[in-house]
């Protein structure tokens, strides 16, 4: 065996590095056993014997570990890690040392817990699912749930979740956008398919969808583990549920009661507005009826009277700007909520189709770095959306502005591009609709009263579900799974703090991406960062975002990450694959615009980079 040998995995290339044993301490031929990194985000190290799994290490916090360890394998199969004490390479830890390291001993389900000798159980809500076997100590097969799970209308009821502390996470884990603890409990409530989550310091949220295996529990340490029971298999004993059932039916009749009256008169009130909304002009109606029920359901109609007041008749005072419908209007409701308005244009391109797009798509997504929209009105000619106010406009706002630039030093960029990647997992791989944005730039990104950042503006987005993910369209659109060029140009121009459109180095006219290149071959990109934000960067970080955003505007799709790969890349330390020099546009002074870019429409593929 060669000692310290180089374990690796080409995220990009598919192309991995393993490390197998010799057949014994003399015989240097391939053995049993091999360890190997997986491809999984975050990845873990992986013993096989043969086919068959042997140990895993579990999920690897890379932002824990300065140095990535040595690794060495011997003939028996153990794994030994190596760290490095500033001197030398010391033995650190050799596994499997526990019955419980061994990959599976208590099968799906099942819990294996850390002492001397081999102990499993079942989790809370499980029972074996061959008693006879475990009670003979044969426990591969494992546990099988007692109570069959509920996922239908009111998820927070039907489930709970169960916490186990000290755990070494199952494996088959999934890595999710999910920022926050609260959020990642919340992302696998709302997913009836998800059995499990744990948000893990230096990792992240990650979630299970499948059978929970290898998960082992210490006596300190480890992980929090959170997996999904229904919800009667917690509670107390029986009088007391009966006590409640009583108390609950009582306060049914009472409340039934009530509710009979006030529905009677809610009725009256209710024909009455009906009768109103049917004598709106045909005009209005066809457009309301072009939106599905349950496309839009608890969307808000508002009426054009009370955007007028809002907006002071639409006044140039209240403008914001020019948004993908037309003007933007800053608008004040009467219980004092500030809004923001999207009047679409009688000129704009953007018709009935689009209008219809935007309504259904941003009613259903829901995340913390996308604009919420909070209604619609529409009357005669008149489509508006009412979106929530963002009370400091856009990005390109601050970003292009000499004085106003210096409000977002290098931690505050860096927070923004990390917030707008977890937007954009959200829409191509989180959310029930797959979601192109299309027309993602700094005037898009929306900035909160705590400069939280927020994508907007979903005008020319697509919907796919299921395996829909073909169109063929004549427009140009981003391709699902691979990032957009769009979102590498956009990570450069907030490194740079240089509009794209407006970006001319040297005497050949070179584009802000050319420069980028240029300066990433050079010195690793550090030049690209805007001078007036340098003293408060880490180079490091500089240069590793300069790397991820030309990796983003790579020629063939294939050559960029995707939105998963992506957010692992601005949030770890993991390696980063070198970027090929990118397909430029180049505007000279004395030639027309050159286009070396390519579009290819059927295949959704957009590799032409175009100013803005």
């Amino acid at each position: 065996m060669l000692p310290f040998s180089t374990l690796a995995y080409n995220l990009t290339t598919g192309e991995k590095q393993v490390l197998t044993s010799w057949k014994s301490d003399t015989d240097p031929s391939p053995g049993d056993f091999m360890v190997e990194i997986t491809p999984q985000v975050p990845s873990q190290l992986f013993t096989k014997r043969g086919s068959a799994s042997y140990w895993r290490s579990g999920p690897w916090a890379k932002t824990r570990n300065i140095k990535p360890p040595r690794v060495m394998i011997t003939s028996e199969g153990p794994v030994k890690i190596f760290q490095h004490n500033g001197i030398e390479w010391e033995l650190d830890f050799e596994v499997p040392a526990n019955p419980c390291d061994h990959y599976g001993v208590c099968g799906p389900f099942g819990l294996c817990v850390m002492s001397s000798s081999l102990t499993c159980k079942c989790f809370k809500g499980f029972v074996p699912k061959s008693i006879e076997e475990w009670e003979r100590g044969i426990w591969t097969d494992g546990c099988v749930r007692r109570t069959e799970l509920l996922c239908q209308g009111n998820v927070t009821n039907e489930n709970i979740f169960h916490p186990i502390a000290n755990t070494k996470p199952p494996d088959n884990y999934e890595f999710t956008s999910a920022s926050h603890a609260k959020d990642c409990h919340r992302s696998c409530l709302e997913n009836c398919s998800c059995l499990a989550f744990s948000f893990i310091n230096g990792i992240g949220c990650l979630v299970w969808n499948q059978e929970l295996m290898d998960v082992v529990q210490f006596s300190e340490g480890g992980e929090l583990l959170s997996i999904r029971l229904a919800s009667s298999e917690v509670g107390g004993n029986n009088s007391k549920k009966t006590i409640v059932a009583i108390v609950v039916s009582l306060s049914l009749f009472v409340i039934l009661g009530s509710a009979s009256f006030g529905f009677w008169r809610c009725r009256v009130k209710h024909n009455a507005l009906i009768s109103a909304i049917i004598s709106k002009e045909a005009s209005q109606d066809a457009w309301r009826n072009g939106l599905e029920r349950q496309d839009v359901s608890g969307l808000n109609f508002f009426e054009m009277n009370t955007i007028k007041t809002a907006t002071n008749n639409f006044s140039l005072s209240n403008k914001l700007g020019q948004g993908g419908f037309g003007s933007v209007y800053k608008g004040m409701l009467q219980d004092e909520k500030k809004i923001a308005v999207k009047r679409l244009s009688s000129t704009s391109g953007q018709g009935k189709e689009e209008f219809m797009n935007e309504i259904v798509l941003i009613s259903k997504l829901q995340h913390k770095n996308l604009v919420r929209i909070l209604g619609c009105c529409i009357e005669g000619e008149e489509r508006l959306l009412i979106y929530e106010f963002m009370l400091n406009k856009s990005l390109d706002t601050f970003l292009f502005d000499s004085r106003r630039k210096l409000e977002i030093d290098w931690p505050k960029r860096l927070s923004i591009i990390q917030a707008i990647a977890r937007g954009l997992l959200y829409l191509h791989r989180d959310s029930h609709l797959k979601v192109i944005h299309r027309d993602l730039k700094v005037s898009n990104i929306l900035l909160d009263e705590k400069m939280n950042p927020k994508i907007s503006d979903f005008g020319l987005a697509r919907m796919y579900q299921g395996t829909e993910y073909q169109d063929n369209t004549r427009r140009v659109v981003g391709t699902l799974g691979y990032m957009s060029p769009d979102f590498g140009v956009l990570l450069l121009e907030i490194i740079s703090g240089e509009k794209i459109s407006r970006f001319s180095y040297g005497v050949e006219g070179k584009t802000l991406i050319a420069y980028a290149w240029e300066s990433w071959c050079k010195n690793g990109g550090i030049d690209l960062l805007d001078k007036d934000i340098s003293d408060s960067c880490q180079p490091s970080e500089v240069k590793r975002c300069v790397q991820i955003g030309l990796l983003c505007v790579q020629h063939q799709p294939a050559d960029r990450p995707n939105t998963l790969e992506l957010l692992c890349m601005l949030t770890t330390t993991s390696d980063l694959p070198s970027p090929k020099q990118p397909t430029f546009v180049v505007n000279t002074r004395n030639e027309e615009p050159v286009s070396k870019g390519l579009i290819s429409v059927n295949e959704m593929t957009q590799s032409l980079i175009l100013g803005r």
